[in-house]
Protein backbone atom coordinates (compact mmCIF):
# COMPACT_ATOMS: atom_id res chain seq x y z
CA UNK A 1 0.00 0.00 0.00
CA UNK A 2 2.78 2.44 0.48
CA UNK A 3 4.29 2.08 -2.65
CA UNK A 4 0.61 3.12 -4.08
CA UNK A 5 1.03 6.13 -1.81
CA UNK A 6 4.70 7.00 -3.03
CA UNK A 7 3.33 6.76 -6.89
CA UNK A 8 0.29 8.48 -6.38
CA UNK A 9 2.44 11.45 -4.20
CA UNK A 10 4.79 11.80 -7.27
CA UNK A 11 2.07 11.77 -10.03
CA UNK A 12 -0.08 14.62 -7.98
CA UNK A 13 3.76 16.31 -7.02
CA UNK A 14 4.61 16.83 -10.96
CA UNK A 15 1.57 16.99 -12.75
CA UNK A 16 -0.70 18.66 -10.32
CA UNK A 17 2.67 21.28 -9.89
CA UNK A 18 1.99 22.62 -13.75
CA UNK A 19 -1.76 24.18 -13.11
CA UNK A 20 -0.36 26.11 -9.76
CA UNK A 21 2.66 26.87 -10.79
CA UNK A 22 0.74 28.27 -14.26
CA UNK A 23 -1.95 29.93 -12.36
CA UNK A 24 0.80 31.78 -9.87
CA UNK A 25 3.17 33.00 -12.90
CA UNK A 26 -0.88 34.25 -14.62
CA UNK A 27 -1.07 36.12 -10.84
CA UNK A 28 2.02 37.67 -10.94
CA UNK A 29 1.50 38.61 -14.69
CA UNK A 30 -2.12 40.07 -13.72
CA UNK A 31 -3.24 43.53 -14.03
CA UNK A 32 -2.63 44.69 -10.75
CA UNK A 33 1.25 44.22 -11.13
CA UNK A 34 0.88 45.74 -14.77
CA UNK A 35 -0.66 48.81 -12.57
CA UNK A 36 1.81 48.72 -10.45
CA UNK A 37 4.64 48.64 -12.96
CA UNK A 38 3.05 51.58 -14.30
CA UNK A 39 3.33 53.32 -11.25
CA UNK A 40 6.85 52.49 -11.16
CA UNK A 41 7.82 53.98 -13.94
CA UNK A 42 5.71 56.95 -13.27
CA UNK A 43 2.51 56.50 -15.95
CA UNK A 44 -0.83 56.43 -14.99
CA UNK A 45 -2.30 53.32 -13.35
CA UNK A 46 -5.54 53.77 -14.47
CA UNK A 47 -7.25 50.14 -16.08
CA UNK A 48 -6.71 49.00 -19.38
CA UNK A 49 -9.71 50.02 -21.99
CA UNK A 50 -9.57 46.23 -23.03
CA UNK A 51 -7.43 43.18 -22.89
CA UNK A 52 -7.60 42.62 -26.83
CA UNK A 53 -6.02 46.03 -27.34
CA UNK A 54 -3.84 46.16 -23.82
CA UNK A 55 -0.84 43.76 -24.86
CA UNK A 56 0.12 44.03 -21.32
CA UNK A 57 -3.19 42.68 -20.16
CA UNK A 58 -2.79 38.90 -19.15
CA UNK A 59 0.68 38.34 -20.81
CA UNK A 60 4.20 37.50 -19.29
CA UNK A 61 6.14 39.58 -21.57
CA UNK A 62 7.98 42.75 -20.07
CA UNK A 63 6.54 45.35 -22.28
CA UNK A 64 10.44 47.30 -23.02
CA UNK A 65 11.98 43.95 -23.70
CA UNK A 66 9.55 42.85 -26.29
CA UNK A 67 11.24 41.76 -29.86
CA UNK A 68 10.13 41.28 -33.29
CA UNK A 69 11.15 37.88 -34.44
CA UNK A 70 11.01 39.51 -38.41
CA UNK A 71 13.11 41.91 -37.38
CA UNK A 72 16.57 42.06 -38.72
CA UNK A 73 19.61 41.60 -35.92
CA UNK A 74 21.02 45.26 -34.81
CA UNK A 75 24.14 45.19 -36.87
CA UNK A 76 26.95 44.69 -35.33
CA UNK A 77 25.47 41.40 -33.62
CA UNK A 78 25.59 38.03 -33.49
CA UNK A 79 23.18 35.45 -31.94
CA UNK A 80 23.73 34.63 -28.43
CA UNK A 81 24.78 31.04 -28.21
CA UNK A 82 23.61 29.93 -31.48
CA UNK A 83 20.25 30.61 -31.18
CA UNK A 84 17.87 32.13 -33.50
CA UNK A 85 15.46 35.00 -34.03
CA UNK A 86 12.57 33.13 -32.98
CA UNK A 87 14.25 31.91 -30.11
CA UNK A 88 15.72 34.55 -28.87
CA UNK A 89 11.80 36.35 -29.33
CA UNK A 90 10.47 33.60 -27.10
CA UNK A 91 13.17 34.09 -24.67
CA UNK A 92 12.50 37.80 -24.39
CA UNK A 93 9.01 37.48 -24.14
CA UNK A 94 9.08 34.71 -21.06
CA UNK A 95 9.00 31.77 -22.65
CA UNK A 96 11.70 29.53 -22.19
CA UNK A 97 12.21 26.21 -24.47
CA UNK A 98 11.46 23.08 -22.73
CA UNK A 99 9.79 24.57 -19.55
CA UNK A 100 6.86 22.19 -19.22
CA UNK A 101 9.22 19.35 -19.06
CA UNK A 102 11.72 20.45 -16.86
CA UNK A 103 9.22 21.51 -14.42
CA UNK A 104 7.97 17.99 -14.33
CA UNK A 105 11.43 16.42 -13.47
CA UNK A 106 12.10 18.99 -11.17
CA UNK A 107 9.21 18.17 -9.13
CA UNK A 108 10.32 14.68 -9.61
CA UNK A 109 13.28 15.12 -8.37
CA UNK A 110 12.11 16.89 -5.21
CA UNK A 111 10.06 14.22 -4.32
CA UNK A 112 12.00 11.57 -4.47
CA UNK A 113 14.56 13.99 -2.33
CA UNK A 114 11.86 14.54 0.43
CA UNK A 115 10.55 10.85 0.76
CA UNK A 116 14.29 9.63 0.94
CA UNK A 117 15.29 11.86 3.49
CA UNK A 118 17.77 13.93 1.27
CA UNK A 119 17.03 17.44 0.99
CA UNK A 120 20.53 18.88 -0.12
CA UNK A 121 19.60 17.28 -3.67
CA UNK A 122 16.82 19.55 -3.96
CA UNK A 123 19.99 22.07 -3.95
CA UNK A 124 21.18 19.87 -6.72
CA UNK A 125 18.27 20.53 -8.92
CA UNK A 126 18.04 24.37 -8.21
CA UNK A 127 21.84 24.83 -9.11
CA UNK A 128 21.22 22.38 -12.19
CA UNK A 129 18.73 24.30 -13.74
CA UNK A 130 19.58 28.16 -12.88
CA UNK A 131 23.48 26.77 -14.22
CA UNK A 132 21.19 25.55 -17.58
CA UNK A 133 19.39 28.55 -18.04
CA UNK A 134 22.10 31.62 -17.51
CA UNK A 135 22.74 32.02 -20.42
CA UNK A 136 18.54 32.69 -21.58
CA UNK A 137 18.53 34.63 -18.32
CA UNK A 138 21.26 36.90 -17.64
CA UNK A 139 20.10 39.62 -20.48
CA UNK A 140 17.07 39.54 -19.94
CA UNK A 141 15.17 40.37 -16.23
CA UNK A 142 11.73 40.18 -17.01
CA UNK A 143 12.37 36.51 -17.85
CA UNK A 144 14.60 35.99 -15.24
CA UNK A 145 11.98 37.08 -12.49
CA UNK A 146 9.01 34.88 -14.63
CA UNK A 147 12.09 32.18 -13.93
CA UNK A 148 12.51 32.42 -10.39
CA UNK A 149 8.93 32.77 -9.44
CA UNK A 150 8.11 29.46 -11.39
CA UNK A 151 10.83 27.67 -9.65
CA UNK A 152 10.20 28.43 -6.22
CA UNK A 153 6.14 27.89 -6.93
CA UNK A 154 7.22 24.48 -8.79
CA UNK A 155 9.98 23.69 -5.64
CA UNK A 156 7.30 24.37 -3.10
CA UNK A 157 4.15 22.42 -4.57
CA UNK A 158 6.43 19.54 -5.08
CA UNK A 159 7.96 19.87 -1.40
CA UNK A 160 4.52 19.86 0.08
CA UNK A 161 2.94 17.28 -1.20
CA UNK A 162 6.04 15.07 -0.55
CA UNK A 163 6.22 15.67 2.98
CA UNK A 164 2.65 15.16 3.42
CA UNK A 165 2.51 11.79 1.87
CA UNK A 166 5.79 11.52 4.14
CA UNK A 167 3.26 11.99 7.36
CA UNK A 168 1.02 10.65 6.25
CA UNK A 169 3.33 7.40 5.19
CA UNK A 170 4.48 7.62 9.05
Amino acid sequence: MSVLWIVLTALLATAGGWPVTAGILRFAASRTVHAAERLGRGESAGPATDPATDPAADSTADPGQAVDPAAPAAAGSTPANGTTSAERHAVATGVLRGGLVIGLLERAAVVVAVLTNEPVAIAYVVAIKGLGRYPELKDTPAVSERFIIGTLASLLWAAVIAALAKVLLL
